[in-house]
């Protein structure tokens, strides 16, 4: 006890300095103020402070502040998670939560709308410290954009940094964040840093192999691909990772996302559009990095892949995108175009070129029109070996990045076991999800919001709810491929059909059994005939939803086609005339034969 004296007495100033100087820069985000706690304790120990003594010193230090903006309504309809909420600020006395309420008033009978921030009075109740009122209704579109901008004037302190609910931090991070924050005080351009981008570690690449595709996908996009973007492209925005804002910038330009329904689907990005139009710059290192859960499961990567090309689909609409582009120089907008919307732009004409190589290769067969003269056209195996060479180049800045942080045989046994698991039919498979989302948004509109859950999703998904989720934007083109291709081998004169072939035979695979070979447990026995009988029963149901009727989930599924206008009926006209010179080619061959 006496050398526990002294030494308390020695090192408790210094332990204070510590604490007040990490104090400014850890209380700025949630993984720091929950280390910050700890050191405070151990000062509260070190002077043998009381309870209260310490919960008011860390209460003037630093607070959570968790943004869930229906637990009003939660609280109204009795919800248990409101519940769990209340136990949470009872058993973490500094947590607050900030959500939006609504009352009838009674005076005029409308309603209105506040912004709320509540706590636990540490007597087992919940104490309302702020109510704001607010012009109307802010939840325009999806409720994520105005979740994190009312809640930002609760806040305190002059950056905010956006933390998702599949994100996590580290110790080792936290202490780093004193570092991060001086980047702003400095300038790397002409412009303010008012954005500071952070690379992100997918910790989710182990619970199956297409969560292992995911997590390599997004390893190279958030390290080397931002690397890029930054410099020497000047042209990284904000894609919805752990980045720190500028908040006094951003509170005073509209926050730091946008809410309009549709339009905003993508709602992160327009906060790096909204910044790079009024001047800001955005900076981005990688010495501090931020944990991340990726998505894990066909369905839930499906609809992730469909929301963000929907999402790039409204940009390209968007007053945002038409502003930046006009007051871009042309290298920017080169390198805006192919590091955003450009991106899903070239998979839609991937798409189309193949569909175009099948249909023109079968229509030739059936025509006689394959030589010219006495010579025969034979330019696709060419064409194949050159496309399959390009994309085989795509897997170089994957290999380099993994070659850096884990070493160059490691990259290779990595590369090597993605081809082996099947990883190119995977990447096949999203291309034809990007292209079909993003031209479906378009032509016909019809953006929303799919909540992905991000789960662990390793049980297998019955026949039916795959077909219901692939079919018109995979299952039906992958068959539709794989007849011309077989009509075009039927009807050929032209030797070396596999080489020709191989590869749109290839992409026809992939988007016919991707599905299923990704789904876990499709080859056990009992599974098969459990979903066999269960697509009967669907394909025979008349009535229960989607879910339960083939009919009324392909009422449900075209009822587009009603909504859509003349103008984006030309590409199903097409489709429609290119049938019917398939049938007439078929028939006139078969007379020729005759």
């Amino acid at each position: 006890k006496d050398e526990e004296k002294v030494w308390s007495k020695k090192y408790a100033s210094e332990t204070r300095q510590w604490v007040s100087i990490r104090a400014q820069t850890l209380n700025r985000t949630v993984t720091g103020m929950m280390y910050f706690e700890k050191a405070l304790r151990l000062l509260a120990n070190l002077e043998r402070l009381d309870d209260d003594t310490t919960n008011d010193l860390m209460g003037e230090k630093f607070g959570y502040i968790v943004s869930c903006q229906v637990y009003g309504q939660m609280r109204k309809d009795q919800d248990p998670k409101a519940d769990d909420i209340d136990n949470l600020m009872h058993r973490y006395p500094h947590l607050r939560i900030a959500y939006i309420d609504s009352a009838r008033l009674n005076r005029t009978g409308e309603m209105a709308f506040y912004s709320c921030l509540v706590k636990s009075d540490g007597n087992g109740k919940i104490q309302e410290i702020y109510r704001v009122r607010l012009p109307g209704n802010p939840v325009l579109g999806v409720g994520k954009p105005e979740n994190q901008n009312h809640a930002m004037i609760f806040s305190r302190g002059e950056f905010v940094q956006t933390i998702d609910m599949n994100q996590e931090g580290y110790f080792e991070e936290a202490l780093k964040m004193r570092n991060a924050l001086q980047e702003f005080a400095k300038r790397d351009g002409p412009m303010p840093t008012t954005i500071l981008g952070l690379r992100e570690h997918i910790f989710t690449g182990s619970v199956s192999s297409l969560a292992n595709y995911m997590a390599l996908q997004e390893t190279s996009f958030v390290t080397l691909g931002q690397r890029v973007l930054t410099k020497p492209l000047c042209i990284r925005l904000h894609y919805g990772h752990p980045d720190v804002f500028d908040k006094l910038f951003f509170i005073t330009r509209g926050g730091i996302s946008k809410s309009s329904k549709g339009i905003n689907l993508s709602e992160d990005i327009f906060a790096g559009y909204n910044n790079a139009i009024r001047g800001g710059q955005v900076a981005f290192k990688e010495y501090i990095q931020v944990g991340k859960g990726r998505d894990v499961g066909m369905s839930q990567i499906y609809q992730f892949e469909a929301k963000l090309s929907q999402g790039a689909g409204e940009q390209s609409l968007s007053r945002d995108v038409y502003r930046l582009c006009h007051r871009l120089d042309f290298s920017r907008l080169l390198s805006y175009y192919f590091g955003g919307i450009g991106h899903y732009f070239s998979n839609v004409l991937t798409v189309i070129t193949i569909y175009v190589v099948v249909y023109l290769m079968a229509i030739l067969a059936l025509y006689d029109l394959e030589k010219i003269g006495d010579r025969l056209i034979t330019p696709m195996g060419t064409i194949q070996m050159l496309l399959g060479g390009l994309g085989l180049l795509h897997t170089i800045p994957l290999f380099s990045t993994l070659g850096v942080e884990r070493g160059w045989w490691a990259s290779l046994q990595e590369l090597i076991q993605v081809f082996a698991t099947g990883g190119p039919l995977h990447f096949m498979f999203h291309i034809q999800t990007k292209a079909n989302y993003m031209t479906q948004t378009i032509l016909v509109g019809g953006a929303k919001y799919r909540p992905t859950g991000r789960g662990f999703v390793t049980q297998h998904t019955p026949m039916d709810e795959l077909y219901r989720f692939f079919a018109s934007s995979h299952l039906y083109l992958g068959v539709e491929m794989g007849a011309g291709l077989i009509i075009m081998g039927f009807y050929s004169e032209a030797k070396q059909y596999f080489g020709r072939t191989w590869s749109l035979w290839l992409a026809s695979l992939s988007f016919i059994a991707s599905p299923f070979w990704f789904n876990p447990l499709t080859f056990d026995w009992n599974m098969v005939t459990s979903d066999y009988i269960k697509f009967i029963s669907w394909m025979r149901g008349k009535s229960g939803g989607a879910a339960r009727s083939w009919s009324i989930w392909w009422g449900e599924e075209t009822s587009f086609y009603n909504k859509m206008p003349l103008t984006s009926k030309g590409w199903f006209i097409i489709k429609s005339i290119l049938y019917l010179t398939v049938a007439e080619g078929i028939a006139r061959s078969d007379l020729m034969k005759a």
